[in-house]
C-alpha cells in the first residue's frame, strides 16, 4: 500500500495527513502548533513542521508529499538563502497605506488587466513596498522573495540553492506580481515586482521568484540527510486552493471557510479581473482558477461574542436560534479587526439598533451570526457581479460546526449549503496532490478519492435580514470613508 502526506502550514498551526494513495484512506496524522502574531520567524514554520510529521509517524514509508500553506506571507531570502527578516503574513495590515500608493500608481483597472486582482494589505506586493519605504537596507539584501510553501517544500528537499524554488500558480496568483491567466502556467511580472520595490525594471531581473510548477509536476526529491531521499515532492498550493482539492470542488461549487478569516472561493473555468478589488482572480491547485472574496472577520466574531456573554459555542447556537430572524432590529457589523472585503482596513465592529427590545442575550448572539453570514455573503454576491456561477456553498472551517450558522446560512445566502464533516481540507488536498504527482511519476492514472461525507441544508430565504444588514454597513463605510478623507 503507498501512502502520500499532505502537509497544511496554516496561520495557527501545521497539520500533517497520511492517506492511502489509491483509496484516500486516512492512516495517521500529526499537528503542532504555530505562535501568534503576524510577523513570524519561518524558523518555527520549520520546526512545527517537523514536531507534526514526527507525531504523524514521520515519512520513512510515504511515496509522496506536498505542502499547502497559507497564502501571501513574505519571506525575503539573501544570496546565501538565509531569512532577511522575519515574514509578514498576510494578515498584517500595516501595509495598507502601501495598498492604497500602489493602486494610485497604476490604477485599479490596470492592476486587474495585468494579474487579476487589486493590492489590498493582504498581498505579498504590497509588503514589498511597505518593505521599501520602511526597511530599505533589507529591500536592497533581497535576492529571493518566496512564500512560506515555497520555502517549506524547499526546506523539505534540502536544496540551499536558491535556483532550486518551487512553486505553484494558485500560490503564485496571490502575489500581485504573477498573472495567472497568461498561458498554461502563468506568468510573472516583473514590472510590478519593480514598483513594489520603487526599482527600474532592470535592477529586479536578478531578484529569484520560485518556477512555477504545473498541477502534477514533481518539484524535487526529500533530503537525504533527514532520510527523506525516496520522497516525491509536489508543487504544492495556497491554502485556499488545497481547501478546494480536498473538497473536490468543480465548477458552480463553492467552498465558504469560517476560521481566522473568511473566505468565499468558487472553481471556475475562466479567469476574473475585478477592477472594484472585491474579487482576487486567483488560479486553483488543477489549471483552472478559483474566484476568491475573503474577510478578514468571521469565526473570531462568535468567539468574542460567546466571551461577552459568558457561554461556551453551543450554548451561543441555543441562543442564537432562539431569537427570532432580524434579532429584533440589532445588527452587528463585524468589523472587529479591520475589514478586507470591503477594504476598511483600519473599521472596528459596530453594533446598531439597540432598544430595550433588542436588548437580549439571544439576539446578540443571533445578531453577531447573522452579521458573519450576512457578511460573507457579499463575498458571494462580488463573485457573481464577475460572473461566477455558484449553485452550492459548502460550508468548512471552525466557524461552520456551530449548529446556528449551519442552519442560518442557507436563508441567508440564499443557496443550498452543504456542511462538510470536519476535517482537515486543506492538508487533504496536499495529499491529494501528492498522490497525483506519484500517480504521473509511475506512469499510471490519477487515483479516484471519494467526496468527503457532508450533510445538505436548506431554508427559507430571509432577504429582509440581509438587506438591513446592507443598509447598516453601508452607513458605517461612509462614516469610515469620511474619516479617512
Amino acid at each position: 500500500m503507498a501512502l502520500v502526506a499532505g502537509i497544511d502550514s496554516s496561520t495557527q498551526s501545521c497539520k500533517v495527513v497520511v492517506r492511502d494513495a489509491a483509496s484516500g484512506a486516512l492512516a495517521r496524522q500529526g499537528t503542532a502548533p504555530h505562535p501568534p502574531g503576524t510577523e513570524i520567524d519561518p524558523e518555527h514554520w520549520w520546526t512545527a513542521l517537523l514536531t507534526a510529521v514526527e507525531q504523524a509517524g514521520g515519512l520513512g514509508d510515504v511515496a509522496a508529499v506536498s505542502v499547502a500553506a497559507q497564502q501571501h506571507g513574505m519571506i525575503l531570502l539573501d544570496r546565501d538563502g538565509r531569512v532577511i527578516r522575519p515574514a509578514l503574513l498576510w494578515n498584517d495590515t500595516r501595509s495598507a497605506p502601501a495598498a492604497d500608493d500602489l493602486v494610485a500608481e497604476l490604477g485599479a483597472e490596470r492592476w486587474a488587466a495585468a494579474v487579476g486582482l487589486v493590492p489590498v494589505a493582504s498581498f505579498t506586493v504590497t509588503k514589498l513596498r511597505w518593505l521599501a519605504d520602511h526597511e530599505p537596507d533589507a529591500a536592497a539584501r533581497i535576492a529571493a522573495v518566496v512564500l512560506p510553501h515555497d520555502w517549506l517544500t524547499w526546506r523539505l528537499s534540502g536544496a540551499r540553492s536558491l535556483d532550486t524554488l518551487r512553486t505553484d500558480r494558485s500560490d503564485a496568483s496571490g502575489t500581485g506580481y504573477f498573472d495567472a491567466a497568461s498561458g498554461a502556467i502563468g506568468a510573472y511580472r516583473r514590472d510590478l515586482l519593480a514598483l513594489a520595490l520603487r526599482r527600474e525594471p532592470g535592477d529586479v531581473g536578478r531578484i529569484v521568484l520560485p518556477t512555477v510548477a504545473g498541477p502534477e509536476d514533481t518539484v524535487g526529491r526529500g533530503d537525504t540527510a533527514n532520510g527523506w531521499g525516496h520522497l516525491l515532492l509536489g508543487p504544492g498550493c495556497g491554502d485556499n486552493a488545497g481547501a478546494a482539492l480536498g473538497l473536490d470542488l468543480r465548477p458552480g461549487e463553492a467552498f465558504m471557510s469560517l476560521g481566522t478569516s473568511g473566505v468565499v472561493a468558487a472553481v471556475a473555468t475562466a479567469a476574473t479581473r475585478d477592477s472594484t478589488g472585491s474579487v482576487a482572480g486567483f488560479a486553483d491547485a488543477t489549471g483552472r482558477h478559483l474566484p476568491l472574496a475573503c474577510t478578514l472577520n468571521a469565526s473570531r466574531v462568535l468567539d468574542a461574542t460567546g466571551a461577552l456573554l459568558g457561554v461556551d459555542h453551543d450554548e451561543l447556537s441555543r441562543l442564537a436560534l432562539s431569537a427570532r430572524p432580524g434579532a429584533a432590529g440589532l445588527v452587528l457589523v463585524p468589523y472587529l479587526e479591520g475589514e478586507r472585503t470591503p477594504n476598511l482596513p483600519t473599521a472596528t465592529g459596530s453594533l446598531h439598533g439597540l432598544t430595550p427590545a433588542s436588548m437580549t442575550p439571544a439576539n446578540l448572539a443571533r445578531a453577531a451570526v447573522e452579521g458573519v453570514l450576512c457578511l460573507l455573503a457579499g463575498c458571494l454576491e462580488a463573485l457573481r457581479a464577475q460572473g461566477v456561477r455558484i449553485d452550492r456553498v459548502t460550508l468548512v472551517g471552525g466557524g461552520a460546526r456551530s449548529r446556528a450558522v449551519q442552519d442560518i446560512a442557507s436563508a441567508i445566502l440564499g443557496v443550498p449549503v452543504t456542511v462538510a464533516a470536519p476535517g482537515e481540507y486543506v492538508a487533504d488536498g496536499a495529499a491529494r496532490q501528492a498522490a497525483t504527482v506519484l500517480a504521473r511519476a509511475n506512469g499510471t492514472a490519477p487515483p479516484s478519492w471519494p467526496r468527503a461525507a457532508a450533510v445538505t441544508r436548506t431554508a427559507e430565504p430571509l432577504p429582509a435580514v440581509l438587506e438591513r444588514y446592507r443598509q447598516v454597513a453601508a452607513t458605517v463605510a461612509t462614516v469610515i470613508e469620511s474619516r479617512r478623507g
